[in-house]
């Protein structure tokens, strides 16, 4: 595919590489790794973080971004919905149909696998059957893959019902007892320090699942220089480089872009760092990072313009819900139906749909979840407004929307600004879910800290979130007691 083509698919050519994450620690480095090596050859971003497979897939297909790391056994059972192990030729001539290739052979295996505490008197997976009282605690896509949770139970007849869990706490769930057995990738690092016994596979249901690059097929040809760099990857990092990467990260708190380019320089290469989160360090340092604006002001944008979306819809609906009786149930059936769609689920639809991620998409799905309060409350108040005052504005000689403007909106404005407040106190908190496809905000620390287990990013996504929420519901009381007051002069 040729840079005239994608043009004329409808995605933006900049000449900027991008590099694609899945939001787990393997996905965050072996990302920096490339990022790293094309750098010196054209200008590379790396979209962090971006939750499923399903969502960094549609990210690839539209253009969002030109590759990712990826495991052959997720792409011939999940993406391409494969029930049998199929060839790396079959598997090409699958993926060129859709404009994408799969590549560069990075040397590991990075199989799944089901792990228990080491004191406990199992063995392999078929041992899991026997001991129906066991407690799985699963990541919520191992639970709905294809080649993940369905199709294991029925190999092993395993009777247990799994819980959904992060797997960046995975281990700590384990470890406190809280589940016995997780699933694991098999070069966490985390293995060893837990002592886990990772049960053998003995009716070898898992696929193999060599590290690979994923690309759109135009993109060797558009960053020729930057491609051959990547191609030298091939074969280079082993199972134990991989686990000792993952080490670095997870244990001793490394930044992934530290990490990445401490292995490019032991194999001598120079690893240009790309932009990244911060990591483990002091709260007050990860609170006010380098970061601290930029996410702020990603945040703030994210928050105004989803609320400023949700007034300019929500308040018509809520007045024609507010006189058009026959309309009322339909609008605030609607509405609430709306802000019941997962948000996971609300965003993987959206990419596909938009061809993009990041800010766009976020903007739809926090407008979607703001409307619901706006057009309630302005129902509400508009009905709150008293008959009397209505048949008198009417006998003055005002017209509808005279009254409307002059009589109904300001006597309700005081509801229809409580709704507003909801909205956007709530967005704040919705906005997280932004960082999943690449829009920013605070939510980048917090998916960052999940697959790392790090309390401290954790909070010092969590926190300013707080605090914006708790600012922004203090400035619209200041605005309803200001309205108030002028409403009684």
């Amino acid at each position: 595919m040729t840079a005239a083509a994608r043009a004329d698919d409808g995605v933006r050519d900049d000449g900027v590489l991008r590099v694609g994450s899945k939001r787990f620690t393997e996905s965050y480095i072996l990302a920096e790794v490339i990022a790293q090596t094309a750098a010196p050859h054209v200008k590379v971003e790396h979209r962090q973080g971006l939750g499923n497979t399903a969502i960094v897939l549609a990210a690839l297909k539209n253009g969002a971004i030109d590759v990712y790391p990826e495991y052959v056994g997720t792409i011939d059972q999940e993406i391409l919905r494969h029930t049998q192990p199929s060839s790396l030729e079959q598997i090409r001539r699958e993926l060129a149909a859709q404009g994408l290739g799969v590549a560069v052979p990075l040397g590991f295996n990075n199989t799944y696998a089901l792990a228990v505490r080491g004191d406990a008197q199992l063995r392999t997976l078929s041992d899991l059957a026997r001991q129906p009282e066991l407690h799985f605690g699963l990541s919520h896509e191992f639970i709905g893959r294809a080649d993940g949770w369905p199709g294991l139970a029925r190999r092993y007849a395993l009777p247990q019902q799994p819980r959904g869990l992060d797997h960046g706490i995975a281990y700590e769930a384990l470890a406190a007892r809280q589940v016995d057995v997780i699933d694991i990738y098999s070069t966490d690092a985390k293995i060893a320090r837990y002592g886990l016994t990772v049960l053998r596979d003995d009716r070898a249901y898992f696929p193999r699942y060599d590290a690979v690059l994923l690309y759109r097929l135009d993109a060797p040809q558009r960053f020729p220089a930057a491609w051959r760099a990547i191609a030298q990857l091939e074969g280079r990092i082993g199972e134990r480089d991989m686990i000792a990467m993952n080490a670095a990260a997870e244990l001793d708190g490394q930044p992934f872009a530290q990490v990445a380019r401490q292995w490019l320089q032991s194999k001598g290469q120079g690893g240009a760092q790309a932009p990244t989160a911060p990591q483990r360090t002091t709260l007050a340092g990860a609170l006010f990072g380098a970061d601290f604006a930029r996410l702020t002001g990603q945040h703030v944008l994210l928050v105004v313009l989803s609320v400023l979306l949700a007034c300019v819809a929500g308040i018509p609906l809520g007045i024609v819900a507010a006189f058009k009786p026959p309309l009322r149930q339909p609008v605030l059936a609607l509405t609430g139906m709306l802000q019941t769609v997962p948000s996971l689920a609300l965003l993987a639809i959206l990419i596909p749909l938009l061809g993009t991620i990041g800010t766009v998409p976020a903007l739809i799905a926090l407008f979607v979840y703001a409307l619901l309060p706006v057009v309630r409350n302005t129902c509400t108040g508009m009905l709150g407004v008293p008959a009397g005052l209505r048949q008198a504005a009417l006998a003055l000689g005002l017209t509808p929307g005279q009254r409307l403007r002059h009589v109904d909106l300001p006597l309700a404005m005081p509801v229809i600004l409580a709704g507003v407040k909801t909205a956007a106190v709530t967005s704040v908190g919705t906005a997280t879910i932004a960082a999943f496809i690449g829009a920013g905000g605070y939510g980048e620390r917090i998916t960052t800290g999940l697959a790392l287990n790090d309390n401290t990013l954790l909070l010092a996504g969590a926190l300013p979130a707080a605090a914006l929420a708790l600012l922004t519901q203090g400035l619209f009381e200041l605005v309803e007691r200001r309205f108030t007051v002028l409403q009684r002069m």
